[in-house]
């Protein structure tokens, strides 16, 4: 049961950390980078699409994203979702491929980038420790139904510290990356 519950929280530890790192790879760092638009939800026949499903993406240059839809018919609708993600970016379109060119990041705008990330992050640990709390609420619980020792349970605490401290750090080493990314000029 304690193996269950550990192994459980960890799993899902280990989720809240992959979804802060998608997040932080939707920042965007002067770089070109397919995940800042594949998720953007595009207006296909009257349905929501991600982009992704839409086009495919290749990165030439540092700072030129190509967008090159598999349906020509879809550039249209391609570029107002482009236009209307406040990206602060201009798409260009030349009938085949949309062109997407990044202008270098100002200094003031890193330092916005910075905090939004920081914020990402927060929530991420947040997120991290909420499941030990869910986690240890459920090895109390097992001790009071005396389905273990108090020995194990304390045992078990301590396994679910050392995980979420785990956790914590995968979380900071990540944000640590972006962040230098983010103010490398």
């Amino acid at each position: 049961m304690i193996a269950d519950i550990l192994d459980e929280a960890a799993t899902k530890m280990a989720k809240a950390v992959e979804h802060t790192r998608a997040e932080f790879a939707s920042v965007r760092t002067g770089r070109a980078a397919p995940a800042l638009v594949e998720k953007l939800p595009v207006d296909y026949y009257g349905s929501e699409v991600p982009l992704q499903q839409l086009a495919g993406f290749s990165v030439p240059e540092a700072r030129l994203l190509v967008v090159q839809p598999y349906d020509r018919g879809a550039i249209a609708a391609i570029e107002k979702a482009l236009r209307s993600a406040d990206l602060g970016i201009n798409p260009s379109n030349d009938g085949q491929v949309i062109r997407l060119t990044f202008p270098p990041l100002t200094a003031e705008r890193r330092k916005d980038f910075v905090r939004v990330v920081k914020h990402m992050a927060e929530e991420g640990r947040v997120a991290v420790r909420n499941l030990r709390r869910a986690a240890r609420h459920d090895l109390e619980a097992l001790e009071a139904d005396g389905g273990i020792a108090a020995d194990e349970a304390e045992r078990a605490t301590k396994e679910l510290d050392k995980l979420t401290s785990r956790h914590v750090a995968d979380i900071d080493t990540a944000l640590e990356h972006k962040e230098r990314e983010l103010t490398e000029v």
